[in-house]
Order: C-alpha cells, then sequence, then structure tokens
C-alpha cells in the first residue's frame, strides 16, 4: 500500500497556488507578481477597508452587527494570511519531514494506523467544507430574500450604489467574489493546522506500534540497536515536524480564538434579540454554530498530539529490551529521558491548541454575552 500523507493537501495546494501563495513560475515571475499584488489588494485589503470603513455607521443596528462580524473574519484572514505568506516555506520544510516518515511505514499494525488516518483527514477535510458552503450559501440567501435594496454585507463604497442600478450590481459582485475569496483562503488555511497534527499525531501512535516491536524477532543485539536508533531518529523528525508547525501557527491560532470568542458572543446575541426576519436569523444561527467548529478539530488534534507524545515512554518500555544489551538499554533510557517532556503546542506562546482552551473560548464569548445583557438592560 503507497502511503503518501500529502496526497490529502492537493485541494491546499490548488487554492494556495491559484492565490499566489505557492506558485514559483519563475518564466512568469513579472506577471505573477503583478498577480498577487492586484489580488490581494483587491481582496485582502480592499475587502477588509471597505467593511471597516462601515462599522457603527449604518442604518439599523442589525446591519452593525452584521457587518462587524464579517469585518472580524475578513480581517483576521488577512492577518492569518500574511503570517502564512512570510512563513511559506516551513509548510515545505513539513512536507520533506512527512515524506521521511511517510517512507518509514510498514508491516499491518502500522498500515492499519494509516488507513485509520486517512478517514480522519477525509472527515477533516469535508467538515470543513461544509462550514464553509454552509455559511456562503446563507450568506447569499440572507441577501436574496431581503426586502429591500441593499447590500450582502453593510460596507462604505466610493460610488452611490443605492440609486444606480448598475453600481449595485458591481458592488454586489465585488462582495459575492470578495467573500468566495475568504471562505476559500481561510478553509485552506484553517483546515491545514488540524489536518497536520491528526498526521503528527497518527505517526506518534505509528512509533508506538514500531517501538513495541523492537527486539521481539530475536535476531540479535545488534539488529534490535538498529531498530531502536531507527525509532529514536523518527522521533527526532516528529520533534522538529512538531516545532516547525507550532512555529507557524502559533500566531494565527491565537488570532483565530479571538476572533471565534468575539464573533460566537455578537452572533448569538443577533439571533436572539436584535434580528427580525428569518433568512438573516438563520444566517446568523448557521454562523454562531460554525464559527466554534473552526477551531475544534484543531483543538482536538492538539489534544491528541500531547497525549501520544506523552505515552512514548511507556512504548520504550513495551519492547523485549530485557534481553538486550547494556548498550541497547543505555540508548534506551536516553530516549525515555528526551521523551518525558512534555509537547503542547501553543498559540502566541499563551494558550494551549487544546480542547480546553476551546470550552474556554466558547466561556470566554459567553461572558461577552453577559455583558452584552447587562448593556441592553
Amino acid at each position: 500500500m503507497e502511503t503518501n500523507s500529502l496526497t490529502y493537501f492537493n485541494v491546499h495546494w490548488i487554492i494556495w497556488n491559484s492565490l499566489g501563495y505557492g506558485s514559483n513560475y519563475v518564466i512568469w515571475r513579472p506577471l505573477l507578481i503583478v498577480y498577487i499584488v492586484l489580488l490581494h489588494l483587491a481582496f485582502n485589503v480592499g475587502y477588509s477597508f471597505h467593511l471597516g470603513m462601515s462599522i457603527f455607521h449604518n442604518d439599523n443596528f442589525t446591519d452593525d452587527i452584521k457587518n462587524l462580524t464579517t469585518f472580524a473574519v475578513c480581517f483576521a484572514g488577512t492577518l492569518k494570511s500574511l503570517v502564512y505568506a512570510f512563513n511559506f516555506y516551513k509548510i515545505h520544510q513539513m512536507e520533506q519531514m512527512l515524506n521521511l516518515l511517510d517512507s518509514r511505514v510498514s508491516g499491518k499494525e502500522e498500515t492499519n494506523i494509516y488507513i485509520n488516518l486517512r478517514t480522519q483527514l477525509r472527515n477533516i477535510l469535508y467538515g470543513f467544507i461544509g462550514i464553509y458552503m454552509t455559511v456562503g450559501i446563507f450568506a447569499e440567501l440572507s441577501f436574496a430574500f431581503q426586502d429591500k435594496r441593499g447590500l450582502m454585507y453593510p460596507a462604505w463604497f466610493p460610488f452611490d450604489w443605492r440609486n444606480s442600478t448598475r453600481n449595485f450590481y458591481i458592488a454586489h459582485v465585488y462582495q459575492l467574489v470578495g467573500i468566495a475569496y475568504h471562505l476559500i483562503q481561510n478553509f485552506a488555511f484553517d483546515s491545514y493546522p488540524a489536518m497536520i497534527l491528526c498526521l503528527i499525531s497518527a505517526h506518534i501512535q505509528i512509533l508506538y506500534a514500531r517501538f513495541e516491536q523492537i527486539g521481539l524477532n530475536d535476531r540479535g543485539d545488534a539488529e534490535a540497536q538498529n531498530q531502536l536508533e531507527a525509532c529514536i531518529t523518527d522521533h527526532k523528525c516528529l520533534l522538529q515536524l512538531f516545532k516547525t508547525m507550532e512555529s507557524l501557527f502559533s500566531l494565527p491560532m491565537l488570532i483565530q480564538f479571538t476572533v471565534t470568542a468575539m464573533n460566537v458572543c455578537i452572533s448569538i446575541a443577533a439571533f436572539l434579540f436584535f434580528v427580525t426576519d428569518p433568512m438573516g436569523r438563520s444566517y446568523f444561527l448557521f454562523y454562531s454554530m460554525g464559527v466554534p467548529f473552526q477551531i475544534f478539530p484543531t483543538c482536538y488534534y492538539g489534544t491528541d498530539t500531547e497525549f501520544w507524545f506523552g505515552k512514548l515512554h511507556y512504548a520504550a518500555f513495551s519492547c523485549n529490551w530485557t534481553t538486550q544489551s547494556r548498550s541497547f538499554k543505555k540508548k534506551l533510557m536516553l530516549f525515555v529521558e528526551c521523551s518525558l517532556k512534555q509537547n503542547t503546542p501553543m498559540a502566541g506562546g499563551m494558550l494551549r491548541i487544546h480542547v480546553a482552551t476551546f470550552f474556554s473560548t466558547l466561556k470566554f464569548a459567553y461572558s461577552l454575552f453577559t455583558i452584552l445583557l447587562q448593556m441592553q438592560k
């Protein structure tokens, strides 16, 4: 069975190449640079700007809420895209390390872990696609079923779109293309951390199974030492992959936690108190449900990665170490000492990428919500 984890990132690479992040065509480099600059100015900078200029300057409070939540997501997406753009080389580094780890998968037990991994990666991918498609569809439906002429998202334009049908359609097309751009961009950058953490967790489990097989074939101490050294090398590769991943995702995940707490609070308040039309309420309902699920898979697999890293020293003593030489036992003890260090992915060096942080984010959103209730009274 072919083991190639990178095939599950083909969709990500299609998106990154189309948005100019991963493209490296030397012949067309001048045109590529112009394309990337115009694209990001139009939809990363321009889209956030046209939303931000309208914050709390709309006709009613419902529009203010819709404008604020969309601006927060788009502005956060722009900040995250800048972080990824300046650190994109780390994705190539991680892929090289994943190739090395994939090449080590062998045997029935390790293959079964990898088969289960494929199912999990597909579930993550389809889950994120479902979230972003639902939000996009309800955003367009809430626009299509509104009572009077209005934009998809309340925003500022340098022309009069209210009294000109042509300008109105220009504004709508820009917002439609812009939100599609941000949904696609956020899908690629939000699903990638969860999938990488899922891969790391699975490869730790594979390493655990590999440790358990050391010395069981009775081929002598030399063979057992070779197996142990190979496992220690794999562990070093996993740690390097983990550290590279953490350095890339640390700041974007901190931004994501902050925006999630704020948007969950505001969208629930809008659904309960401020929005009255059915399509608008449906939009905010699905939005408030979808936003937390953008961070839950990453938090879940962050917890899973920490758990399996913490179990590796048990795997070391599950192998047939009692019959091995003194040299083997010394190497094994050195590995155990190194594996005792806790490896927890951190967001901004402050928050654990962990299920506990996910629930803390929801609690923080609830605290903000109670403050809004007090202000309303």
